[in-house]
């Protein structure tokens, strides 16, 4: 029982911390967007949303090559996630009219890939960029938070 209640609180320290990260490089999206409007191209929204949560203490990376393990071999497909914030969140960016369901399984594709359990995807070609941004979970930690693949940002 004492193994149960350890994993139970070590998944939730792992849920609070990916919810914590979601939360900054959010809060960073919503400053770009505010800042530079829209109508840019991705690569715009992509260099300054690397900027502003590394400004905030977060590691991120630009362009994190994503290999494909087949069959134990991993093969470089030419994959890349736009931001890996942390080595934890994954943030795939559009400048779409309109966000299709593929996006969303794109997402979750680089999210079983890679290993990580959170990713953000963030449409800056919207009104509001709240209507554009989605949180997706893949095995999140928190069974209690994961009761839905996908979930709109509120």
């Amino acid at each position: 029982m004492a193994a149960i209640t350890a994993e139970t609180a070590e998944n939730a320290e792992k849920a609070t911390e990916l919810d914590r990260i979601t939360e900054m490089v959010i809060g960073a999206a919503i400053d770009v967007r505010r800042a530079l409007g829209p109508g840019l191209l991705e690569s715009t929204y992509e260099a300054c949303l690397a900027f502003e949560p590394g400004d905030r203490g977060l590691r991120v990376e630009r362009q994190s090559p994503l290999p494909v393990v087949y069959k134990d071999v991993k093969l470089d497909c030419g994959y890349r996630i736009d931001l890996l914030v942390e080595d934890q969140v994954v943030v795939e960016l559009k400048t779409v009219e309109r966000l299709q369901p593929v996006r969303d399984a794109q997402v979750l594709s680089y999210l079983k890939l890679s290993g990580c359990k959170v990713g953000l995807l963030a449409n800056f070609n919207v009104k509001i960029l709240k209507q554009g941004l989605r949180r997706l979970v893949d095995r999140f930690p928190d069974a209690a938070s994961a009761c839905s693949a996908s979930s709109a940002v509120r």
